[in-house]
């Protein structure tokens, strides 16, 4: 402590009792409980006190220091997973929740979540049922497949096949498709705690229907293929075309497995977007099996999907891993709710919003910019420039990694200044993360960037502008 004057500052500290017999203290109790408040005055009046030892003035009335306590309440009250603004330009952003849900799949898990629902119950027969059977038709009229289950992810669907078809036994998969997927998570070590062994065929870039036939043996008990999804090899390639695969796996009675990843449900060319593999063309092709997510390009909630033939789906379905990899009612209503969408694919780039962002023109997204460009000037004026730019988006969480999407976007780029009074681009970012409801871009060549592909409602963002607070 400096000097007689901080200790009598901390002397003159009111009490937790009468912090909390105050008017003020009253509301905060009503609000969040008198626990909470007490718990926060102490944490408050400790602060202020190391505060003063260290000699830095502060205001130590007790409305300052009940404004400091609800201050402090109302930050801890506030949730962990927060809606954010994904301006980032990856429209299916692992980091950021990827797929936004359609609201008729918002209105279908808001429904089961207030109360009972039929999800292990059959209503015509008035007896248990069983929660796959909500989705199950859907899958297969959409995929032409024989059967279908759902779990929690894709992983979790690799790990369920290998584990029940493979348990103890080898399985061929490619060298050059040995992936490893968000979260440092690898197919080899998935293939390992599923309990079967990897049997590496080919290599890197090259691997041909040969080095499949050699690694089949009395222990395969099946081949895999996994779809990269989230890396391309270019130059002196070679693959195995699916269809192949699957008769020399049709030849040697033995299961062809095809990891799709991203798995969309539709052509995509026909919404003017490059192609990728469809369950559809993998089962005709031969697999039988497919895995793929429900929350990518799909356009749904977190699931794995597996689609396939029937006698192998139930020995999936009887498998004890079901039950631990199982999704709940609310996954489930609204996976359902968006497979509906797909019944009417000339709507769907309309009603799906992963698929609608995707599709938007470069007009539209001109537009949005237009309604942005003068607020932003003049909230960063003699701070930054501002400016419509071309830039491209991308899918994301491993779909199509070398294809891109044209898009438009906004370019703030701080003013050089002499003097320390110029503002940093890093502080920009944080400045839009930090604002009520955050906003996520990205920083490239000393500009910050935001794509606005995502950002279908331009007042989501004019609203927050007037919000922006920035250090120098």
């Amino acid at each position: 402590m400096k000097n007689a004057t901080d200790r009598e500052l901390i002397t003159s500290l009111p009490s937790v009792d009468r912090l909390l017999r105050a008017d003020e203290a009253s509301q905060h109790i009503a609000e969040y409980g008198r626990a909470e408040v007490t718990a926060k005055i102490r944490e408050t009046l400790q602060y202020l006190r190391d505060v003063l030892r260290d000699g830095r003035e502060v205001d130590v009335q007790p409305s300052a220091v009940l404004a400091a306590v609800h201050q402090r309440l109302a930050e801890d009250a506030q949730p962990s997973l927060r809606p954010i603004l994904n301006l980032t330009g990856t429209v299916v952003h692992t980091n950021l929740g990827r797929a936004m849900l359609p609201e008729v799949a918002i209105d279908a898990v808001s429904a089961v979540a207030r109360g009972a629902s039929n999800l292990e119950y059959d209503l015509a027969r008035g007896k248990r049922g069983n929660r796959d059977s909500h989705l199950e038709d859907a899958l297969k009229d959409l995929t032409g497949a024989e059967a279908a289950i759902v779990v929690n992810n894709n992983a979790a669907a690799v790990m369920l096949v290998l584990n029940t078809l493979a348990l103890g036994q080898k399985v061929p998969v490619s060298r050059g498709e040995l992936v490893e997927i968000g979260g440092s998570f690898r197919i080899p070590e998935i293939m390992s705690r599923s309990g079967c062994e990897l049997i590496e065929v080919g290599t890197t870039n090259r691997t041909h229907l040969r080095d499949y036939a050699q690694a089949i043996c009395d222990e395969t008990a099946l081949i895999m293929k996994v779809h990269a999804s989230n890396y391309v090899i270019d130059g002196f390639t070679a693959s195995v075309p699916e269809s192949e695969i699957g008769k020399l796996c049709q030849d040697n009675e033995i299961p062809f497995v095809i990891d799709l990843g991203a798995g969309s449900l539709v052509n995509l060319e026909d919404y003017g977007l490059p192609h990728e593999p469809t369950p559809r063309e993998a089962l005709k092709n031969g697999a039988d099996l497919v895995t793929f997510s429900g929350d990518k390009l799909l356009g749904g909630p977190q699931a794995g999907i597996i689609v396939g033939k029937k006698g192998l789906v139930d020995q999936l379905k009887s498998n004890p891993m079901k039950r631990a990899l199982r999704c709940d009612k609310m996954t489930i209503a609204a996976l359902a709710e968006v497979l509906r969408l797909y019944r009417n694919p000339d709507r769907l780039s309309d009603a799906l919003p992963t698929l609608r962002v995707l599709t938007r023109s470069i007009d539209d997204l001109n537009e949005t910019a237009d309604k942005l460009i003068e607020p932003l000037s003049s909230a960063f004026s003699g701070l930054a420039e501002i400016a419509v730019i071309d830039c491209d988006s991308v899918i994301g969480s491993g779909a199509l990694p070398s294809r891109t999407v044209a898009s438009r976007g906004l370019s703030i780029r701080p003013v050089d200044h002499v003097g320390s009074s110029a503002i940093k681009v890093e502080a920009i970012a944080k400045a839009f993360a930090h604002l009520p409801v955050p906003v996520i871009g990205r920083v490239h060549h000393g500009a910050f960037i935001l794509d606005l592909r995502c950002l279908e409602n331009a007042d989501d963002l004019f609203g927050l502008i007037e919000h922006l607070e920035f250090q120098t």
